[in-house]
């Protein structure tokens, strides 16, 4: 028997999380730690990892093995957050993808609004699937840091 097992790579700053999921009891492995062990007393890391999971409701439906590396640990936490999610949109998409001739019949009938969401559509209300490009700004030259300038004597 295989395992079906879904890709998702979340970005933040300068840290890349490459995150695995398949189906499983709710176990979360981060650079072959847990959860706990790696992001230590930070609960709101423990959270922004969780959140898209909870969104879905498949909090304990699923293994999620990740790689991180960059940025710090509140950075890592929005990345993974972010692979997760992509995560889950392929892997409702694998599913739709079975059941695409029921929501054909639904859509004749007058839309979506009243049936079941796809994930892709609770985790972008809830803003997980868009990308935060905040990055750090650049030194320029001639001043002391990204936007402070040397101070000016008039004589």
């Amino acid at each position: 028997m295989t395992v079906e097992q879904y890709y998702g790579t979340g970005r933040r700053k300068s840290a890349i999380a490459r995150v695995f999921i398949q189906r499983g009891n709710g176990e979360i492995t981060i650079n072959n730690r847990s959860l706990e062990e790696y992001f230590g007393g930070r609960k709101a890391a423990h959270m922004i990892v969780r959140q898209p999971l909870e969104c879905v409701n498949m909090a304990n439906q699923f293994n999620i093995r990740i790689r991180v590396e960059g940025s710090g640990p509140m950075g890592q936490a929005s990345a993974i957050r972010h692979g997760i999610t992509r995560a889950l949109m392929n892997y409702d998409e694998s599913g739709i993808q079975s059941n695409q001739s029921f929501q054909e019949e639904d859509s004749s009938e007058g839309g979506n609004q009243g049936g079941p969401q796809t994930f892709r559509q609770l985790l972008r209300k809830s803003g997980f699937v868009t990308r935060d490009a905040r990055c750090v700004e650049r030194k320029k030259v001639g001043h002391r840091k990204a936007r402070k300038v040397e101070q000016y004597s008039k004589r």
